[in-house]
């Protein structure tokens, strides 16, 4: 069962990472390359002078790139791990149902945790790295246990305590700078922020597809109980 899983889980996760990053390469990463120009100090933000938003971002960068894409395939390697083995305790998925569980890992890992600690571009005022990793990881454990229960829990009990889960970050807010100061301009910071979750959104969806199809093949879970 732990082969099967893990094969499962790496050949979904790096197919997603594969796709994940040349859409970063395409969408994300001209923002990110135009916000470290103002970063480095080549443009300035309320110059003197208008800047295009069409600024150019330089020579193609194999090194850098190649690099982005082989981090973003083992990262989602690990998401995909994780996936199949929650999927593998619910039974026979199916790629609809796959569907479904990649938007709860969007939420879990990306959107819920953006709520307070929105992505950001290099330049841009932020509170202590330690302190938005823990939040963070809290926020991500704590939603994944509430969208686990809101999906599969029972009665009132179970769905309050999801309630809580999820808010319960949010009150306690996360980090953040003791001033707002940058040298990017907000419009940037927007953009790259959409960009990010954009992508993230079509990643996640894609691989709890791929995900719940390599399951779904493999002979070992057909005769499984279908989901829930």
């Amino acid at each position: 069962m732990f082969s099967r899983i893990l094969t499962s889980g790496l050949i979904a996760g790096a197919a997603t990472g594969l796709i994940a990053a040349l859409l970063q390469l395409w969408f994300v990463q001209p923002v990110l390359l135009h916000a470290e120009l103002y970063e480095s100090g080549q443009l300035i933000h309320n110059g003197a002078q208008a800047v295009s938003a069409h600024q150019p971002t330089g020579p193609f960068e194999w090194t850098r790139n190649l690099l982005s894409v082989l981090f973003s395939m083992m990262v989602y390697a690990g998401y995909g791990l994780m996936l199949t083995a929650l999927m593998s305790l619910r039974g026979t998925v199916t790629p609809r149902q796959g569907l479904l569980w990649g938007v709860a890992g969007f939420v879990t890992m990306q959107l819920a945790p953006a709520f307070g600690l929105a992505p950001e571009v290099p330049g841009v005022a932020a509170a202590d790295v330690t302190q938005r990793a823990l939040w963070w990881l809290g926020t991500a454990l704590a939603t994944g246990i509430a969208i686990w229960l809101i999906a599969f829990g029972r009665g009132w009990l179970a769905w309050g305590a999801a309630v809580v889960l999820i808010l319960a970050p949010h009150v306690i807010g996360a980090p953040q700078p003791d001033a707002y100061a940058g040298t990017v301009p907000p419009e940037l910071s927007a953009e790259f922020a959409g960009r990010a979750l954009g992508v993230g959104l079509m990643a996640w969806v894609l691989l709890g597809l791929i995900s719940a199809w390599v399951l779904q093949r493999d002979p070992a879970h057909s005769g499984l109980p279908q989901a829930a």
